[in-house]
Protein backbone atom coordinates (compact mmCIF):
# COMPACT_ATOMS: atom_id res chain seq x y z
CA UNK A 1 0.00 0.00 0.00
CA UNK A 2 1.41 3.48 -0.99
CA UNK A 3 1.71 5.78 1.55
CA UNK A 4 -0.41 8.31 -0.09
CA UNK A 5 -3.06 5.10 0.38
CA UNK A 6 -2.33 4.62 4.36
CA UNK A 7 -5.59 4.99 6.46
CA UNK A 8 -5.59 7.78 8.74
CA UNK A 9 -5.03 6.46 12.29
CA UNK A 10 -7.89 7.25 14.91
CA UNK A 11 -5.72 9.27 17.98
CA UNK A 12 -5.98 6.78 21.17
CA UNK A 13 -8.45 8.82 23.70
CA UNK A 14 -8.45 8.67 27.47
CA UNK A 15 -10.60 5.89 28.76
CA UNK A 16 -12.94 7.96 30.27
CA UNK A 17 -13.24 10.21 27.40
CA UNK A 18 -14.21 6.71 25.36
CA UNK A 19 -16.80 6.01 28.52
CA UNK A 20 -18.30 9.23 27.69
CA UNK A 21 -19.10 8.72 23.80
CA UNK A 22 -19.84 5.35 24.75
CA UNK A 23 -22.54 5.99 27.24
CA UNK A 24 -24.04 8.98 24.45
CA UNK A 25 -24.00 6.65 22.00
CA UNK A 26 -26.29 4.40 23.96
CA UNK A 27 -28.39 6.88 24.62
CA UNK A 28 -28.76 7.50 21.05
CA UNK A 29 -27.00 10.66 21.29
CA UNK A 30 -26.77 12.98 17.34
CA UNK A 31 -24.14 14.66 15.51
CA UNK A 32 -21.47 12.86 18.17
CA UNK A 33 -17.90 14.63 17.54
CA UNK A 34 -14.99 15.07 19.77
CA UNK A 35 -12.71 17.75 18.99
CA UNK A 36 -9.37 17.72 20.34
CA UNK A 37 -8.01 21.30 21.55
CA UNK A 38 -4.72 19.90 23.05
CA UNK A 39 -3.10 21.84 20.15
CA UNK A 40 -5.77 24.52 19.98
CA UNK A 41 -4.67 26.13 23.08
CA UNK A 42 -7.75 25.13 24.67
CA UNK A 43 -8.51 25.22 28.69
CA UNK A 44 -9.51 21.24 28.43
CA UNK A 45 -8.10 18.53 26.23
CA UNK A 46 -11.31 17.10 24.59
CA UNK A 47 -14.84 18.43 24.13
CA UNK A 48 -17.22 15.94 23.48
CA UNK A 49 -20.28 17.45 21.62
CA UNK A 50 -23.79 15.77 20.56
CA UNK A 51 -27.20 16.22 20.44
CA UNK A 52 -30.42 15.06 21.56
CA UNK A 53 -33.98 15.36 19.92
CA UNK A 54 -35.82 16.51 22.79
CA UNK A 55 -34.78 17.87 26.24
CA UNK A 56 -35.90 14.47 27.88
CA UNK A 57 -33.80 12.68 25.23
CA UNK A 58 -31.15 15.49 26.47
CA UNK A 59 -31.19 14.42 29.99
CA UNK A 60 -30.95 11.04 29.44
CA UNK A 61 -27.69 11.51 27.39
CA UNK A 62 -26.48 13.35 30.41
CA UNK A 63 -27.59 10.86 33.03
CA UNK A 64 -25.80 8.03 31.26
CA UNK A 65 -22.58 10.13 30.62
CA UNK A 66 -22.99 10.83 34.69
CA UNK A 67 -23.76 7.22 35.69
CA UNK A 68 -20.79 6.26 33.17
CA UNK A 69 -18.36 8.16 34.56
CA UNK A 70 -19.22 7.91 37.86
CA UNK A 71 -17.98 3.72 38.01
CA UNK A 72 -15.11 4.70 37.72
CA UNK A 73 -15.53 7.23 40.45
CA UNK A 74 -15.48 10.26 38.41
CA UNK A 75 -17.50 13.03 38.87
CA UNK A 76 -17.93 16.77 36.92
CA UNK A 77 -16.63 19.77 38.46
CA UNK A 78 -19.00 21.65 37.07
CA UNK A 79 -22.50 21.17 35.57
CA UNK A 80 -24.58 23.32 33.68
CA UNK A 81 -28.28 23.65 32.27
CA UNK A 82 -29.68 20.27 33.17
CA UNK A 83 -32.98 22.15 34.08
CA UNK A 84 -33.40 23.71 31.05
CA UNK A 85 -31.64 21.47 28.93
CA UNK A 86 -31.02 23.33 25.73
CA UNK A 87 -27.37 22.83 27.04
CA UNK A 88 -25.91 20.41 28.86
CA UNK A 89 -22.71 21.11 30.05
CA UNK A 90 -20.25 18.19 32.25
CA UNK A 91 -17.09 19.67 32.91
CA UNK A 92 -14.30 16.94 34.14
CA UNK A 93 -11.88 19.33 33.76
CA UNK A 94 -9.76 16.93 31.07
CA UNK A 95 -12.54 17.14 28.92
CA UNK A 96 -16.36 18.10 28.51
CA UNK A 97 -19.31 17.13 27.60
CA UNK A 98 -21.58 19.34 25.60
CA UNK A 99 -25.60 18.04 24.88
CA UNK A 100 -27.26 20.26 22.85
CA UNK A 101 -30.72 20.86 21.23
CA UNK A 102 -30.45 20.53 17.49
CA UNK A 103 -31.05 24.49 17.62
CA UNK A 104 -29.10 25.53 20.70
CA UNK A 105 -26.06 23.84 18.96
CA UNK A 106 -26.03 25.82 15.46
CA UNK A 107 -26.64 29.03 17.59
CA UNK A 108 -23.58 28.62 19.65
CA UNK A 109 -21.45 26.76 16.58
CA UNK A 110 -18.97 25.20 19.11
CA UNK A 111 -17.38 22.98 16.16
CA UNK A 112 -17.01 26.72 14.29
CA UNK A 113 -15.45 28.62 17.10
CA UNK A 114 -12.90 25.67 17.74
CA UNK A 115 -12.67 24.91 13.96
CA UNK A 116 -8.63 25.06 14.55
CA UNK A 117 -9.30 21.62 16.50
CA UNK A 118 -8.66 18.05 15.23
CA UNK A 119 -12.66 16.54 14.55
CA UNK A 120 -13.06 12.82 14.88
CA UNK A 121 -16.90 12.37 14.65
CA UNK A 122 -18.81 9.28 15.61
CA UNK A 123 -21.13 7.09 14.64
CA UNK A 124 -23.00 4.76 17.25
CA UNK A 125 -20.00 5.60 19.42
CA UNK A 126 -17.47 4.59 16.87
CA UNK A 127 -15.23 6.88 14.41
CA UNK A 128 -17.05 7.36 10.36
CA UNK A 129 -14.99 6.63 7.71
CA UNK A 130 -12.40 10.14 6.82
CA UNK A 131 -12.89 11.24 10.61
CA UNK A 132 -9.73 13.10 10.84
CA UNK A 133 -10.20 16.05 9.75
CA UNK A 134 -8.33 19.57 10.40
CA UNK A 135 -10.79 22.50 11.15
CA UNK A 136 -14.40 22.93 8.87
Amino acid sequence: MAKAEKAQKTPRLPTQVIAAISAAADKQALDLVVLDLRKAAGFTDYFILCSGSNPRQIRAIADGVLAALATDGAKPAHMEGYDRSEWVLLDYFDFVVHVFAPETRVFYGLERLWGNAERIDYEGGRPTSGDRRRGL
